[in-house]
């Protein structure tokens, strides 16, 4: 719950800070009239957040076993590598980022009209929703309990409207870059644990070696994988059954995926 409301705060505050850019922008420039259209675009942009979702929650349970982890672990890697790319993406460009959306506000209401105030609230704020969607996704796949995952997130994203919301209002002070160095570390760890349950369902996939296949070194003498440096590099790397009790949350998790999994 603390690693998905963390997200949400992370990833709602830098859509609020671009939102509020640009709401700011239109109204110093005397366009509220076109605040409208910039909101519609915010709105496509988050219902298409919540389909992608739904498609992946619900969609997921028509398909087998082994085009759902396959799936799964290709998603699991996108995710990744979005918010991996994001992370260094807004260390370098932030810096520029007020500047860069105030000029296409002005090309929008110059040149472009309608549609351009829409793709450019639909833009600034899809990115975040997507990345959002997929590592929330791909966290509740690979740790489970769904509704704890679900309420940090909700929790997150609600804490990061309002702090976007007083910030707009002068009400509060954030050193924006301190926090997003600090949550930006965070992510990568999170998006370590992501990456290793990415790896872990396409292995269950037969897309990768591993202790899933049939490429798996077996113990003679027990007929299971072999742990350790002898398994190497398709075997378990160990095996934690004998300090952590079976009724553990790690194992009760690792049950949940696969009856074959030792951790």
């Amino acid at each position: 719950m603390l690693a998905t409301f963390l997200i949400g705060l992370r990833e709602g505050l830098e859509a609020a800070l671009v939102v509020g850019i640009l709401v700011a922008y239109l109204r110093r420039l005397g366009r509220t009239d076109a605040l409208p259209r910039m909101w519609a675009g915010v709105g496509l942009a988050i219902a298409l957040a919540l389909g992608i979702g739904a498609v992946l929650t619900f969609g997921a349970y028509e398909l087998t076993f082994t085009a759902q982890e396959l799936i799964g672990g290709t998603l699991s890697l996108l995710a990744v590598g979005m918010v991996t790319w994001m992370i260094f993406w807004m260390q370098r460009a932030g810096r520029t980022m007020k500047a860069s959306l105030e000029g296409g506000i002005d090309r929008a209401l110059t040149v472009g009209g309608l549609w351009a105030l829409i793709a450019i609230g639909f833009v600034s704020v899809a990115r975040e929703g997507i990345e959002t969607t997929l590592l929330l996704w791909s966290m509740v796949q690979a740790f489970g309990d769904a509704p704890a995952a679900l309420l940090g997130a909700l929790l997150g994203l609600a804490t990061a409207v309002l702090i976007g919301w007083l910030i707009s209002r002068g009400a509060v002070k954030l050193d924006l870059r301190r926090f997003f160095a600090w949550t930006g570390g965070f992510l990568v760890i999170v998006a370590a644990g992501v990456l290793a349950y990415a790896f872990m369902d396409l292995q269950e996939a037969g897309a990768l070696p591993g202790p899933f296949t049939a490429a798996a070194p077996i113990d003679a003498a027990s007929g299971g994988v072999l742990v350790g440096w002898g398994a190497f590099p398709f075997g378990w790397a160990f095996d934690a059954s004998s300090v952590i009790a079976p009724g553990a949350p790690s194992q009760r998790c690792c049950r949940r995926r696969s009856a074959s999994c030792r951790r």
